[in-house]
């Protein structure tokens, strides 16, 4: 009975069925909770907020993290249903150390580590800790799923361009510290300074803090510029090729479920055919043998008759019998 239980709690917790209707209530009912705590964290750093609304925010916090944390327990006392985590202890460790469990229990930690320690130097780091609760919606998200696979799937190629990037920018930086620096000494001051400039100029945002004034400088940033629109467009299009290759293989992968959906229907509907006429053979075939068993009786009674009572020779009297009840037969065919 207990593992019949932790089989519907773990169908209800860890996949998301459409036609399970808890399961589906709890997927709608975390998210929501997930976006209602959020929403109460940014609103608690408002300095116009009274004392109830406060108060209001703060049992918000309680609640959803008592929500979070009975979730995050049943987790691990279900996880054992799955093969992988099959093990009492090993087996709960290995989905502790899951991303999503990871994600789960960070989210929960800055709630009691604030009960237990209210004086701690770094508060407000452990309570920006809360806002990884938006990562919970990945288990109920099937776009940030699909976000997680196609990074993923293109981690190679994102860290190629990353690695390109991260060479233009210490080229680009160094070359115009020692461009600019004997203009600009206040502004390029070193080379941290200089790529802070690299970084704003690669991504065409251009806060305009910090820009070159020497002639060569100005032309080393155009190219720059010029560089960071083609070398940013890059993750942008390995992305959207990701999205679109993710797309297509979940359509792919939904078109082959319905095709074998569809040829079981119709292999189960034609084994059932083939029974239907087996039976209605097999009911045939003894009906015949049945009515050939009386049209036998009566043919060889016939030809008792006919040979007469004295006579010895059973073949004779076989053969004749037979050779009535095929006639028989072929005239009812007939």
């Amino acid at each position: 009975m207990p593992k019949q239980i932790k089989s519907q709690i773990y169908a209800i917790l860890e996949k998301s069925e459409l036609g399970n209707f808890y399961s589906l209530a709890d997927d709608i009912f975390i998210t929501c909770l997930i976006a209602i705590n959020v929403a109460a964290f940014i609103a608690s750093t408002s300095p116009t907020l009274s004392q109830e609304q406060q108060l209001i925010l703060e049992n918000i916090e309680i609640v959803s993290s008592l929500v979070f944390t009975i979730e995050y327990l049943l987790r691990l006392w279900v996880c054992t249903v799955d093969s992988r985590y099959s093990h009492p202890f090993w087996g709960r460790l290995r989905y502790g150390l899951t991303p999503l469990s990871l994600i789960d229990l960070i989210s929960i930690l800055p709630f009691y580590s604030l009960l237990l320690f209210p004086n701690l130097s770094f508060v407000n780091l452990i309570r920006l800790l809360r806002l990884l609760r938006l990562l919970k919606m990945s288990r109920y998200s099937e776009s940030l799923r699909t976000l997680g696979a196609v990074l993923y799937a293109k981690k190679e190629e994102l860290i190629a361009t990353a690695f390109a990037v991260f060479i233009l920018l210490i080229f680009a930086s160094s070359v115009m510290y020692f461009v600019e620096n004997e203009a600009h000494p206040e502004t390029f001051a070193s080379i941290p300074d200089a790529m802070w400039w690299g970084v704003v100029t690669l991504t065409t945002v251009g806060y305009g803090d910090i820009y070159p004034i020497t002639p060569l400088g100005k032309f080393l940033g155009a190219i720059l510029a010029f560089l960071g629109i083609g070398i940013f467009a890059l993750p942008a299009g390995l992305i959207a090729a990701g999205f679109s290759e993710e797309v297509q293989r979940k359509k792919q992968e939904k078109m082959a479920a319905n095709l074998e959906q569809s040829a079981n229907f119709q292999a189960v509907k034609r084994l059932a055919e083939i029974e239907v006429g087996f039976e209605q053979k097999q009911r045939a075939i003894a009906l015949h043998v049945e009515s050939s068993s009386e049209l036998m009786k009566m043919c060889v009674q016939t030809a008792k008759q006919k040979l007469g009572s004295d006579f010895k020779n059973e073949q004779i009297i076989c053969d004749l019998a037979i050779h009535l009840y095929n006639e028989a037969v072929r005239k009812f065919e007939l």
